[in-house]
């Protein structure tokens, strides 16, 4: 069953056949300028090595032959070459391709051929679905799994590895967390693993007890006390995964992605589908460590590979947790658990030590910070490594939600970029402030302050974490409201970005973020044709309604490469 999955996914992901020059006329085009401002325009033009040659004002107009007379005993000039082929769009909208500055492509992708707990909505909806799947999957030896959340269901609490074997407990089950940042465990997982009443914490994580006992939820580095049993993905399952994740972004708009912790094992997944002309998603991919990116890139970045598909050219650390299992490093106690404070994952001097050692082979370093602590940590390094590391760096904290209101003036003067995810905002208001009162949140998912500060300010949605929807980013950067128009207004409202702002963030803002905004991003002359079109005009749209728009076609370097409903 698996083999022939494999072959027919595989014929998917052959692409579109290879496009020469052509024009794509008759839309409603919105493009970017240089700074981020939108240009209008009815035609694109593309070139043979399918990148923008021009936009053109109206419609598009064939050049007039007007050859002057030769020389007694010269040929007539041959007409000009025109375009391979032309398309009427019938005037509908064109958008460059949008770019999720920050998921992670791979564990998308294994979401999909897993069991994915993201739509349950309590307790017992999870477990009656674990049953289902154990049934529909016989055989299996470890039951593997994501996207549940204890805050979704309003339980108040972790679950337990007892109400795990409630659903199964002759298999071993393990399921992360929607934010990765923990895994919850049944008794068999926490038998086959050696972990008992007396192991202890590591360093940068936290076995949840009760009774003394482990209680069944592993947060953050705690999770390798199962992970390291737990059977790793075979490569075929891996490229199942890339091309089911590949797909999914196609379907929502998404032509460029930051992978945001590639392993080797990814990076072999990815390099075998550009192989084969598979890959058609661009990767910007960033090391998870300094192991793999020694392993995956050597002594410094690759170049672009597969005409402009797949870059190596940074690294990606974790600094601290997430909010929902309280691993957020914070200033000061949680407000609803007194006495935590969350967990910096590894020490100052670790963390200064990594990102100089990748900086002096000119990687690019991305930091996960959501803590006010650890985001002062991080800017504090970077204001130490500027003194040594000069020039264009580009250093990254990825999340930046809840800042000290004191360091957001930091983030420009030392060159770094707030890589954010407006869906976190939608789906986390309610959660951080109960987490931190609302006198520590003025800090918080800070979008406008950004940009009024002048920082480089690249979105993404933290796939799978949350959908890739690009979409719906920009809906909740406009209106800071969440599917339901929850709270009515706006969480913090004054933190609210207007359509163009939101739109840079997911386009050329999202290629800056990864040095790649001469390559693509904005659909200007020169860059790769990337680009969408939709079924509305966003740009004249309310934010309620830009959530339900469609996809219709996706292109990339000028090859069309998604078709609705084909």
């Amino acid at each position: 069953m698996k083999a022939r999955l494999f072959t027919a996914l595989a014929a998917l992901a052959l692409p579109f056949p290879a496009l020469a020059s052509g024009v794509i006329d008759n839309v409603n085009g919105i493009a970017l300028d240089s700074g981020g401002r939108i240009v209008r325009f009815g035609a694109l033009v593309i070139d043979d090595d399918g990148k923008v040659e021009k936009l053109v004002q109206g419609r598009y107009q064939e050049p007039e032959y007007k050859p002057k007379k030769p020389k007694r005993g010269q040929p007539w000039p041959e007409r000009p070459k025109g375009p391979a082929f032309k398309l009427d769009a019938g005037g509908r909208t064109l958008i460059p391709g949008l770019i999720d500055g920050h998921g992670h492509v791979m564990g998308y992708g294994l979401s999909l051929v897993t069991l994915d707990l993201s739509d349950t909505k309590s307790l017992t909806e999870a477990q009656a679905k674990i049953r289902t799947y154990v049934q529909a999957n016989p055989g299996l030896k470890w039951v593997i799994g994501t996207g549940w959340n204890q805050e979704k269901w309003g339980l108040g609490r972790f679950p337990t590895a007892a109400e795990l074997d409630a659903a199964e407990n002759a298999t071993p089950v393990w399921l992360e967390r929607v934010d990765g940042h923990a895994g919850w465990a049944n008794s068999a997982a926490i038998r086959a693993s050696g972990v008992t009443a007396s192991t202890k914490s590591p360093t940068g994580g936290r076995i949840e007890m009760a009774a003394g006992q482990p209680a069944g939820v592993f947060v953050d580095k705690a999770m390798d006390l199962i992970q390291r049993i737990v059977p790793p993905p075979a490569p075929k399952d891996r490229d199942i995964a890339l091309e089911k994740a590949q797909r999914a972004l196609l379907a929502v708009g998404i032509t460029s992605i930051a992978d945001m912790g590639t392993s080797i094992e990814d990076w072999q997944a990815f390099r075998r589908s550009a192989d084969r002309g598979a890959l058609r998603v661009r990767i910007m991919s960033y090391a998870m460590g300094l192991d793999n990116m020694v392993m995956i890139a050597g002594p410094e970045p690759t170049p672009w590979l597969y005409d402009d598909h797949l870059r190596m050219g940074g690294i990606k650390l974790l600094l601290d947790g997430a909010l929902g299992s309280r691993g957020a490093w914070l200033r000061a106690d949680y407000a609803d658990a007194p006495g935590q404070r969350g967990l910096p994952m590894i020490s100052d001097t670790q963390l200064r030590n990594i990102m100089s050692r990748a900086a002096m082979d000119n990687f690019q370093v991305a930091v996960h910070a959501i803590g006010d602590a650890a985001n002062r940590e991080v800017l504090n390094a970077v204001e130490e490594l500027n003194d040594t590391y000069k020039g264009d760096r580009r250093w990254r904290i990825e999340h930046a939600q809840i800042i000290d209101p004191a360091d957001l003036p930091r983030f420009k003067p030392l060159g770094v970029v707030a890589s954010m995810q407006p869906v976190h905002e939608a789906s986390d208001w309610r959660m951080a402030t109960a987490r931190l009162g609302e006198a520590r949140l003025k800090g918080a998912y800070a979008w406008k302050t950004m940009l009024d500060n002048g920082v480089p300010l690249a979105f993404g949605s933290d796939v799978p974490v949350e959908s890739p929807n690009p979409f719906a980013g920009i809906a909740v950067a406009m209106s800071r409201e969440d599917s339901q128009g929850q709270p009515v207004g706006g969480w913090m409202p004054d933190q609210r970005i207007g359509f163009e702002a939101a739109l840079d963030g997911f386009t050329r803002q999202a290629a800056y973020a990864g040095f790649a905004e001469k390559r693509f991003g904005s659909l200007q002359p020169g860059q790769r044709a990337d680009f969408v079109l939709i079924d509305r005009d966003i740009s004249a749209a309310s934010a309620a309604d830009i959530r339900q728009t469609q996809v219709l076609e996706t292109w990339i370097g000028g090859k069309r490469v998604y078709v609705k409903g084909q």
